[in-house]
């Protein structure tokens, strides 16, 4: 049985040992103690398990190591900076947009990627992107707010 030996995560080598086909997951959280992105459905379709990888939004659950295995793999975990939180994220807290937070990360680590390729989109463009990560506890219309924050908070941090 194949196994994997290291993972790039968050910007930096990870020594696993891991089955091929175990779920990134598993090993994120597992293996790597990287506990933000969550168990939901485990068949891909919530979105709580959402990291990026090689940049686009990925449902760990689904994803098998072996797959994951020499590309970038970013979590949740790698936003916040010497004490300060991503903008995405303070956006999250000014808009009210979480309740229980389950769905937090992976609606946030999808939000990420759409702002690495859309800088600045319409409200359409932002519920597009976020239609398969679900929020049990219907915050969408905060949700969607928090994202449009975050664009004036990247926007005011690229400029200090």
């Amino acid at each position: 049985m194949a196994t994997v030996s290291e993972l790039h995560v968050n910007g930096a080598p990870c020594r696993v040992q891991a089955d091929a086909e175990r779920s990134l997951l598993q090993v994120l959280r597992h293996d790597l103690d990287l506990t933000g992105s969550k168990y939901g459905c485990g068949e891909g379709r919530c979105g709580a398990c959402t990291v990026l990888i090689d940049g686009q939004p990925s449902r760990s659950c689904i994803t098998q190591v072996g797959v994951a295995a020499g590309k970038h793999i970013q979590t949740i975990e790698s936003l916040e900076q010497n004490g300060r939180l991503h903008a995405l994220q303070q956006a999250f807290l000014d808009a009210d947009a979480l309740q229980c937070g389950y769905c937090t990360a992976g609606m946030i680590m999808a939000s990420l990627a759409l702002l690495k390729s859309n800088p600045q989109p319409g409200n359409q463009e932002i519920v597009h992107a976020l239609r398969g990560n679900i929020c049990r506890c219907g915050t969408y219309g905060r949700i969607v707010h928090a994202v449009k924050l975050a664009v004036g908070k990247m926007k005011e941090a690229n400029h200090e």
